[in-house]
């Protein structure tokens, strides 16, 4: 069992985290200490953590014959702290109550994103601002970062999108809980200012993050109306982006979509620019692991090769992790990270998780969401979200051996009704 001091600091470290990095791991490292400590499992005996450990060995294996130096022991601070913390941070996730405490301290942690995000839109705000004698600064860009796009407490709008993504479900978990009208209004409007941020942000991730997120959080009962509705709400952008679309047809789509989005869409930008699309970046990635399949270039191998040999433009990243995994440490080690993660949802789901309380819901939908935006980008390389996502991985490990310990099942199929306002301990 964790103790209670571990658990509060656990907790402070969520609402901290889109705030101050700093802050929220301080809270969160001694989080993980408390939860380290007086477990019946230890880390190597752990189902799920072993996958991980085996692959920090290969890591570090790799790491020795890279090709990128020092770059690639720095690269390791993306994961092998974070293995520790997805093991150290479940029994502070251990049941569904403590679930659902994080996910409103996560919550209430996000009103800041918005605050500064939509002053930063409409009334021109910009920092630097600080607080705590420098404890916490907050870069807020004027007109957004880029130029007219909302990055709020991000350095970039992607990565203010990609927040904003993961939390929506929690969101919408926290309108559908029966709390009474006064909470459920509250939540109601954060939602619905989310969206309005999450527009802004003009990320593309994080606007289809939005449409993935409904069905799943609503729950399957609702999904013969949601689906074909949500599929007619996109059907313009389905006319823009896909190929073989009638002319006439893809030109009413895009007198539908907004020219922002129509260009973020297309990807406009000459006829080379193809070099620098999704497309063109994981043609050469393939290149990358064919010639090093085992051990991988090691850490930040593509943003220093890319512009050398693929084209005359820097990129951070392949803006695909199965693709950025195999590039940096290798095959083997990209199965089994990308192989656990997605393990844990399936298993989730097949325990029935889409069939408990919202929260619980949003909770898988969420991890979804963030595993799904790894397929087109890379927003683990921010701090908060990369913590983000291995507290998420941590509640659905957490879940599973909740589930797999409880004798019998509940027999409730859909807690959405006012039963559920009898929930102990809600917060």
């Amino acid at each position: 069992m964790t103790s209670h001091r571990g658990g509060q600091a656990f907790q402070l470290g969520l609402f901290l985290l889109p705030s101050s990095a700093l802050l929220s791991g301080i809270c969160l490292l001694v989080a993980c200490v408390s939860g380290s400590r007086g477990r019946d499992c230890p880390v190597w005996q752990d189902r799920w953590t072993q996958p991980f450990l085996v692959a920090s060995l290969l890591m570090l294996v790799g790491s020795l014959v890279a090709e990128t130096g020092s770059l690639a022991w720095a690269g390791l601070a993306n994961w092998l702290p974070f293995f520790w913390a997805f093991w150290a941070f479940r029994p502070h996730l251990a049941s569904e109550r403590q679930r659902r405490q994080a996910a409103w301290m996560l919550l209430a942690g996000t009103l800041p994103v918005l605050l500064t995000g939509l002053g930063q839109m409409f009334l021109g705000w910009q920092g630097p601002w600080q607080l705590g004698g420098g404890a916490i600064i907050w870069f807020v860009a004027p007109g957004g970062q880029p130029q007219g796009r909302l990055s709020a407490l991000f350095d970039y709008a992607n990565m203010a999108g990609a927040w904003l993504g993961v939390v929506w479900p929690l969101m919408l978990a926290a309108v559908l809980r029966p709390d009474g009208w006064r909470r459920r209004g509250a939540a109601l409007l954060l939602t619905l200012s989310t969206v309005v941020a999450v527009l802004l942000t003009q990320s593309r991730n994080a606007m289809g993050a939005l449409a993935l997120a409904i069905p799943f959080v609503l729950g399957p009962m609702q999904w013969f109306w949601l689906l074909p509705l949500l599929l007619l709400l996109a059907s313009p952008l389905f006319l823009v982006v896909l190929p073989g679309v009638p002319p006439g047809w893809r030109q009413l789509g895009m007198a539908v979509v907004p020219e922002p989005i129509l260009d973020r869409l297309l990807e406009r930008g000459g006829p080379t620019a193809w070099k620098h699309t999704r497309l063109g970046q994981w043609g050469y990635a393939l290149e990358l692991v064919a010639a090093r399949p085992w051990l991988g270039w090691g850490a930040a191998a593509f943003s220093v090769l890319y512009p050398i040999y693929a084209a005359k433009r820097w990129h951070g990243h392949s803006h695909n992790l199965p693709l950025e995994l195999a590039i940096s440490h290798g095959l083997p080690v990209m199965l089994l990270i990308v192989g656990t993660v997605l393990l844990l949802l399936v298993v989730a789901l097949r325990k029935g998780i889409l069939q408990k309380a919202p929260m619980e819901r949003a909770w898988w939908t969420a991890t979804l969401v963030l595993v799904a935006m790894h397929a087109t980008d890379l927003p683990f390389f921010d701090s908060r979200l990369n913590i983000l996502g291995w507290t998420l991985l941590a509640g659905l490990a957490a879940f599973n051996q909740e589930v797999a310990q409880t004798p019998t099942p509940d027999p409730r199929p859909d807690r959405d009704g006012s039963a559920a306002s009898s929930e102990l301990g809600a917060p």
